[in-house]
């Protein structure tokens, strides 16, 4: 029995002496690797002098901290990792060319994963969480580094030296998650950094890593992974290497679920080219196959990003629908008002059925005719995208024409004018059906670009947005009763030149957005091609429709000249031609 248990005693040391090898494998190598990185940030490529004292000063520091770790390495490596630690310290005084001690840390680092049986760069058994990033951070790094990263937490005036600035691009630009666990792990020497290896499990060391990444995007988690993916892309097919291939698509790992949640197609394609760059890479491909891979990644992480990303604000599409009701309801409210007034006051209230019937028949009509457009039309899966596209295409130019014609009528002279002429020509003759068809054609005319603007707006919106949508409904026929009433009963004049103003504007705003949005649905549909614009990657504002893409950016491109011809056309001043009115010479 006491054999037993000695055996199972030893059995239990054996493996926590395992264990313990391969941590601290794992923090020898994370130094030498980090110390190689410090140092080519502070000593150009072909070496022989510091441009960044800083950077050499934190990178010796490493490999003094390595040293201290050597004498718990098995011994058949302790002599070499020592060696091995003495010669990347003398390349280091003597500015040695960064790649030198590059290739040394990757050889201590394939010697000690040998030796120790254990994977010395850990990988993540799944994708870290941002949210227990945000947390891990909150609570253990926001006292120095401050809550967005920016080095001023409340503890930082105390540090010397000061907290680095994880916000600022230009210092994280090129750090990659690997290296933030690594310093999250160690912490660093010489600095209040502390670390992390006992404090922190694994799997917070990991989230906090890929959150801390986060912050130079102003903490906005998903653009930042998408951000780092296509660094990490360029980094990839710049330097050929599979291994940097493969680090940002752990980092797409973190949004996969989502997008294949939507888009499963989509999420198999985009693992498909990350594993074709990945065996490119390591094959020794040219940097030509490489690019032509990277390209297609950008065109479906493009895809993906709007995906994940482009949730429409539900107050933005409130307040859209609202005003799109609101405004086409109301050139139909004031035609009719203006038809029962003139009724009343020319002794024939009765005739003002007709009016009435007329206008109910075509909100009937546009009813109708919205279901038809459900029924009839097919918007499969493989279509929707495209009806959606052109859809939207439609309504943006139909907005245009409407906002256009606003501008042309802003003066309350030019508006009183266009409502005499339908009240006369309805009136002339006399007949029920004449009136009756007046205020038909008005609401017909606004049910028919209400319906189209509405399933633009419910395009752009998702599946999230139709509640939103709903409510601005509701709430613009409240506004477009009480509207009627007040204009029909008390008289109510409204400021036309501002009315028009404004919802000219908003009409064109939302031609702005449904431009972009709609070669957004025909991108996602291959109706239209996908051309990422790598240099424009920062201008992406989903609430405008604006996509960093040549095709829609070129069409909005188009809009906006348009618009400027038409507010010129319409808003300049008109030129008055002065008449003689002198006689003749006799």
């Amino acid at each position: 029995m006491i054999l037993i248990y000695r055996n199972i005693f030893l059995c239990i040391g054996f493996l926590l002496q395992a264990m313990d090898s391969v941590s601290v494998a794992r923090r020898i190598v994370a130094a030498a690797e980090l110390a190689a990185k410090e140092y080519a940030a502070g000593v150009p490529p072909g070496g022989g002098r510091v441009t960044a004292p800083e950077e050499v000063k934190e990178a010796r520091l490493f490999l003094d901290q390595a040293r201290l770790d050597v004498h718990a390495l098995p011994a058949a490596v302790r002599g070499y990792a020592d060696s091995a630690l003495v010669e990347l310290r003398a390349l280091l005084e003597r500015t040695a060319p960064p790649a030198e001690l590059d290739q040394i840390a990757n050889a201590l680092g394939d010697r000690l994963a040998e030796a120790v049986g254990g994977a010395v760069v850990p990988i993540p058994a799944s994708a870290p969480s941002l949210a227990r990033g945000r947390e891990v951070y909150r609570g253990q790094c926001a006292v120095c580094h401050g809550d967005m990263g920016r080095g001023d937490g409340p503890g930082a005036a105390q540090l010397k030296p000061l907290p680095v600035n994880l916000a600022d691009p230009q210092i994280m630009g090129a750090v990659s998650r690997l290296d933030v666990y690594r310093r999250v792990l160690l912490g660093v020497a010489g600095t209040a950094m502390p670390a992390f290896e006992r404090a922190l499990s694994e799997d917070d060391r990991w989230a906090v890593a890929a959150y801390v990444l986060t912050l130079q995007y102003g903490g906005s988690p998903d653009a930042a992974v998408f951000a780092a993916v296509r660094r990490q892309l360029d980094s990839a097919v710049s330097l050929r290497s599979d291994k940097i291939g493969f680090d940002a698509y752990l980092t797409f790992e973190q949004v996969e679920t989502r997008v294949r949640a939507m888009n499963a197609a989509l999420a198999a394609r985009l693992e498909d080219e990350f594993g074709r760059l990945r065996q490119q890479a390591a094959a020794g491909a040219d940097g030509r196959a490489l690019q032509t891979i990277q390209r297609e990644l950008l065109t479906d992480l493009e895809h993906a990003e709007r995906l994940v990303t482009d949730q429409g604000s539900r107050a933005n599409l409130l307040v859209s629908s609202f005003l799109l009701l609101v405004r086409e309801g109301f050139e139909a409210i004031l035609i009719i008002a203006a038809l029962m007034t003139f009724l009343t006051r020319a002794g024939a209230p009765e005739r003002r059925r007709d009016v009435a019937r007329g206008a109910g028949v075509a909100v009937l009509a546009s009813i109708v005719t919205a279901v038809l457009f459900e029924l009839l039309v097919d918007t499969g899966t493989g279509q929707r995208e495209a009806f959606e596209g052109f859809t939207m295409l439609a309504a943006t130019v139909v907005l245009f024409y409407v906002s256009y014609w606003l501008l042309s009528k802003i003066g309350a002279d030019k508006w009183n004018t266009f409502l005499k002429s339908k009240m006369q020509a309805a009136l002339s003759s006399g007949s029920a059906f004449a009136l009756a068809s007046v205020a038909f054609l008005a609401v017909y005319r606004e049910g028919m670009e209400t319906i189209l603007f509405y399933k633009a707006l419910l395009a752009s919106g998702g599946v999230g947005g139709a509640g939103a949508v709903v409510g601005g409904i509701v709430i613009g026929s409240v506004v477009l009763i009480g509207l009627y009433i007040a204009i029909l009963r008390l008289g109510l004049r409204l400021p036309m030149k501002p009315f028009f103003a404004v919802t000219g504007a908003l009409l064109y705003y939302m031609a702005f957005v449904f431009a972009g949005k709609g070669i957004a649905e025909l991108q996602e549909g291959r109706i239209v091609g996908t051309t990422v614009v790598p240099a424009l990657q920062w201008l992406r504002v989903p609430v405008l429709g604006i996509y960093p893409t040549v095709q829609s950016l070129s069409l909005q491109g188009v809009l906006v000249i348009c618009a400027i011809v038409a507010a010129f056309l319409t808003l300049r001043p008109k030129r008055v031609i002065a008449t003689s009115s002198t006689s003749p010479a006799r």
